[in-house]
């Protein structure tokens, strides 16, 4: 597979994963009417802000086919993108709800349902040259939001940059380039809001950050 060429978006019935493959199959047996497939990219190809989170939840993206839709984390991470001028419309947990991005995309480091939220090393690494592909499409990229240290470390591979010299931490900013910078915050995740890892006071402060780098 060396001379494979990926584009930005990895085939809906992606094979590079066993055990997503064994797991979208499982699901696609009790569920066949949700998506159940590699999620693509949401938003605009000449976004500025990229927002990358973990990989789809079998409940959410991997049922409606859109990150972060229908299922909790979607919640604040929408209702913050439509306060800060990311997105625009409603958010209804529904890919047909009309809600737009504006200057904005949402990608995912892993494409597919992973069993239990926890893609395995290998299957990070053989999903990255979608993500490599996704981050070289967007000539206008500025910023890129990583949600979570497996968003941010996924990141810094494609990028070929040090994890020692760009360490996660809630809020952090990290300079890759002159003109592109990664931004850090915990994951939206029911868990993190619940234990109040993450307030919406915490996660507003990232993106006024960014909404002001970006002014």
């Amino acid at each position: 597979m060396g001379n494979t060429v990926f584009g930005p978006e990895a085939p809906k019935d992606c094979p590079r994963c066993p055990r997503l493959v064994a797991y979208r199959k499982e699901n696609q047996a009790e569920q066949p009417e949700w998506f159940n497939g590699a999620v693509p990219s949401f938003g605009t190809s000449q976004a500025r802000l990229l927002i990358v989170g973990l990989a789809p939840g079998r409940t959410g993206a991997n049922r409606t086919g859109r990150p972060f839709t229908g299922d909790y984390a979607g919640n604040l991470l929408y209702e913050t993108l439509i306060e800060y001028g990311f997105a625009k419309g409603e958010y209804h947990a529904r890919p047909d709800d009309g809600l737009k991005l504006v200057d904005c995309m949402i990608t995912n480091a892993v494409r597919c349902a992973p069993p239990e939220n926890k893609p395995e090393p290998g299957e990070i690494s053989n999903c990255r040259p979608f993500f490599e592909a996704r981050l070289a499409s967007l000539p206008k990229l500025k910023v890129i939001l990583a949600l979570g240290r497996i968003a941010h470390d996924q990141t810094l591979a494609a990028l070929a940059k040090r994890k020692s010299l760009h360490p996660f931490a809630h809020g952090a900013r990290h300079a890759l380039s002159a003109d592109c910078a990664l931004y850090d915050s915990f994951h939206c995740s029911r868990y993190n809001t619940s234990t109040r890892r993450l307030t919406p006071e915490m996660f507003r402060s990232v993106f006024e950050d960014i909404r002001r780098e970006l002014a």
